[in-house]
């Protein structure tokens, strides 16, 4: 019998006491893989959050350079062991090694971790701000123990242990309770080992971050509606989203959800008699990276039904049919992205290509390409948005620009949406028609580019209205603007000068430091 790995809880690894046992699965076999590891009854989780409680206490009463130095020396520590992290990923996601694991996601990961600990250091992002003739003071703090929940699909940038929502809570001042995702808990394993070695090397309470694998689903539910848990971060299925959500809701607990998104893209005809060959390339290479598996993936595609769009939707089942079909994250991901080509095929959408599967040895769709009229689209339009989480696409032939801006309404929330048009300005009326609607759809709102680059910059904004985030007011990428989902705003009303918060003491904890004094935004000391 092969040993059961062990949990991370208190700062040791010890034995979980589990209710049972899961294996990961190396999707391009199709193999189990050996390692075993728990998942954890109540028990651990009643540990984890009394730890995590004290250390949030501890935390309370140190400086914000304590976390900024383990965030520093976590990030170092990834870029040193690039190489093992890399090689457990692939085997456990198929994600390419190169550029996908190795030159994309690992150097964003190490990178907003920086960016976190900048943040930290400077305090501007709790917004301090100082009313010196009512003597109130207030900034953003910890909001108390995250429990982060990790997707499948970004393994490190999205981790439980190692992302952008891990990030943010730990600089925001909160320690982290990492439940891992199912399908790379050899990674997330590997992430916790260097943030263990991080943790003791700056003297960071040993608290500060703690790992489980897997919970049943009642207990998911206790943990994000637990009266210690502050927040909760979560990316991945919209179902089991919603199930957290609504127990998160009944106690008055935050949650902040990436759920589900088929990020529309409208493109308009005077682009494609201008540029078809360079819009065709942009498409096919949005669409395919990381087998589709994007939450920023190009899934619905809106056109007027027209020579030149009919032109465009051929050339791209052509390079479909033409480019490898590339392997899925798991056997889970393929049932549903089949399920969801049958949907959408059982409201009329004609299947131009692919819906089978690629090969029988490896998790896998052959690229797919699906057809439908804006009549048809409008006749269902909640079938018609259901999320095909892979190589697949839905393209929407409408009758006229009327039929589009009558789609777009008819939109949920996504994360994204494209605008194409012509350069020479002969549509910027048509832009200027349907742009204020989609961007009440999205979060982001594009022009002539695909969605799929995500930049971290304080200016980005990942989210957008549900189904894609559970909040449309919040980023999940871009520091210091994510550290504010965990944060907790608090007053300070005639408190003596010692006992105030660093960043609201007359001399701030940096001279970067920007905070509110009777309405203008400053740097320096109070006086």
């Amino acid at each position: 019998m092969s040993k059961v790995e062990p949990i991370f809880v208190n700062g040791s690894w010890v034995q979980s006491s589990s209710i049972g046992t899961f294996h990961a699965m190396n999707p391009e076999k199709r193999e189990r893989l050996p390692e075993e590891y728990p998942i954890s009854s109540w028990n651990d989780v009643e540990l984890a959050l009394q730890v995590a409680m004290d250390t949030f206490e501890e935390l309370c009463h140190l400086p914000s350079s304590i976390v900024a130095d383990f965030l520093e020396a976590f990030a170092a520590g990834i870029e040193s062991e690039r190489d093992s992290l890399v090689e457990i990923a692939h085997r456990e996601t198929a994600l390419a090694k190169t550029p996908r694991l190795n030159d994309v996601e690992l150097p964003r990961t190490f990178n907003q971790l920086r960016a976190a600990a900048a943040a930290a250091r400077c305090g501007s992002w709790s917004m301090p701000t100082i009313d010196t003739k009512a003597n109130l003071r207030s900034c953003y703090q910890g909001i108390g123990p995250v429990a982060v929940f990790g997707p499948n699909n970004f393994p490190f940038a999205f981790g439980s242990v190692s992302g952008g929502d891990f990030a943010a809570a730990i600089a925001a001042g909160n320690p982290v309770i990492g439940k891992a995702n199912s399908s790379h808990p050899g990674t997330t394993k590997r992430f916790m080992e260097i943030a263990e070695k991080a943790i003791r090397d700056t003297g960071a309470p040993k608290g500060l971050v703690q790992l489980i694998y897997r919970l049943d689903h009642a207990d998911g539910e206790r943990l994000v509606s637990d009266h210690r848990i502050g927040a909760t971060g979560y990316t991945g299925a919209r179902s089991a989203g919603l199930v957290l959500k609504a127990a998160a809701d009944r106690a008055g607990k935050p949650i902040y959800l990436e759920l589900s998104s088929i990020n529309p893209v409208v493109i308009l005809p005077g682009a494609l008699e201008e540029r078809v060959a360079s819009i065709v390339d942009d498409y096919l290479n949005s669409g395919l990276a990381g087998t589709g598996q994007m939450c920023t993936n190009p899934g619905l595609v809106l056109l007027v039904d027209c020579p030149a769009s009919r032109d465009f939707v051929r050339a791209i089942v052509h390079r479909y049919e033409s480019a490898p079909s590339g392997t899925l994250l798991s056997e889970g991901v393929q049932r549903s992205l089949e399920q969801g080509i049958q949907i959408l095929m059982s409201c009329g959408a004609e299947l131009l290509t692919g819906g089978v599967p690629a090969d029988p040895h490896r998790c896998s769709v052959r690229n797919t390409i699906l057809q439908t009229t804006g009549s048809l689209f409008l006749a269902n339009p909640d079938k018609m948005q259901t999320e095909v989480f892979g190589n697949a696409a839905l393209f929407v032939l409408c009758a006229n620009v009327d039929e589009i801006e009558q789609s777009i309404r008819m939109l949920e929330g996504n994360l994204t949406g494209c605008l194409y048009s012509s350069t020479t300005g002969s549509e910027d009326d048509v832009v200027a028609r349907l742009s204020p609607c989609l961007a009440q759809k999205v979060g982001r709102l594009l022009n002539d580019k695909m969605p799929t680059g995500v930049a971290v910059s304080p200016a980005m904004n990942h989210g957008g209205p549900y189904p894609a985030t559970g909040h449309p007011g919040f980023t999940a990428v871009g520091i210091p603007p994510a550290m504010l989902r965990f944060g907790k705003l608090t007053c300070y009303d005639h408190v003596r000068s010692h006992r105030l918060p660093t960043v609201l003491q007359d001399i701030p904890p940096s001279s970067t430091t920007w905070r509110k004094i009777d309405g203008v935004w400053k740097q320096g000391p109070l006086n």
